[in-house]
């Protein structure tokens, strides 16, 4: 089973900075071949079809809560896409053509369908594919996988962050670069317990500290990249036994944390009536809160 909280991993710069093509190139972190869909996909079915769970329990414990990491971690994305979109457009009535500003957008399919949010496609509009999705059933296999998986999506991640300085998309994958290290460095050190092979000594993929970026640097700082989190109150709690020593990179001590970290209020989304969306009038909200107010039984 899943928990969910009204909240999201870090903070997201809230600036009216509009920029429908920025928003077109962090969907490939989203719905990309090495996407948070994908990594969060991968790990959801190799989970579900996990073999002799019980004699191999910290791996398992491993992918476990590393997959309900990923969920926030799409949902964090999805975020930093609404924020590159909002403000792209602006009301008007429809015979003064309020959408022309966006019909040459990379990604039109935003306001085409969406009102202006994310997506579950890549930066070129490809809808996500199962297909992105390997479970082998083969422990190794699907480690040596995952640690692939992990450090193609941080060469994708470092890629749209040269491609635009818009500040949420930038703080999202500032942040998503640094976690995204420690499952690296996790899967690593899976590899080793499973093998005996030292895969650390790879290390960064690419050969780029994440302090090079202005946007990893505090979290590292803080040590988020030693850290990692079971998701869960009671379980999971065995992948201490591979996630200890120290970190390969600067010898940091690695640390497993019961539960969840910190999160952060969900800014509020305004509505876009160019786009119909929610499509609720002033009037129609009253008529709502009265109707809710009668199914609570509330006295006005």
């Amino acid at each position: 089973m899943f928990k969910r909280m009204d909240e999201i991993s870090i903070e997201i710069p809230d600036i009216e900075k509009p920029d429908p093509n920025a928003a077109a190139a962090v969907q490939e972190l989203l719905g990309g071949k090495f996407g948070e869909m994908s990594t969060l996909n991968n790990y959801l079915y190799q989970s579900f079809n996990f073999r002799s769970k019980e004699k191999l329990r910290p791996f398992y414990d491993l992918i476990m809560s590393i997959t309900a990491e990923e969920l926030g971690h799409v949902e964090l994305v999805s975020h930093a896409i609404n924020k590159c979109l909002r403000g792209s457009t602006s009301y008007k009535e429809p015979d003064q053509i309020p959408l022309d500003v966006v019909i040459d957008a990379r990604l039109s399919y935003h306001f085409l369908a969406g009102a202006q949010g994310a997506m579950p496609f890549d930066s070129m509009g490809n809808p996500w594919t199962g297909a992105n999705v390997f479970n082998s059933g083969n422990l190794v296999e699907d480690l040596l996988h995952n640690f692939f998986l992990e450090c193609g999506a941080r060469t994708h991640k470092m890629k749209v962050y040269e491609m635009t300085d818009h500040p949420a998309a930038r703080a999202v994958i500032g942040y998503l670069l640094v976690r995204g290290g420690v499952h690296v460095v996790a899967y690593a050190k899976a590899l080793e317990v499973a093998t005996g092979v030292n895969v650390t000594k790879l290390v960064p993929i690419p050969s780029l500290s994440n302090k090079s970026f202005n946007e990893t640097r505090k979290y590292e700082e803080k040590g988020v990249h030693t850290k990692l989190y079971t998701w869960s109150d009671n379980d999971f709690t065995t992948i201490g036994q591979i996630w200890k020593g120290t970190h390969p990179e600067d010898g940091s001590a690695l640390e497993v944390i019961p539960g969840t970290p910190q999160g952060y209020p969900i800014a509020e989304a305004p509505a876009v009536e160019e786009e119909f969306a929610p499509g609720i009038s002033a009037e129609d909200f009253q008529q709502i809160a009265a109707r809710l107010k009668m199914a609570g039984n509330i006295n006005a």
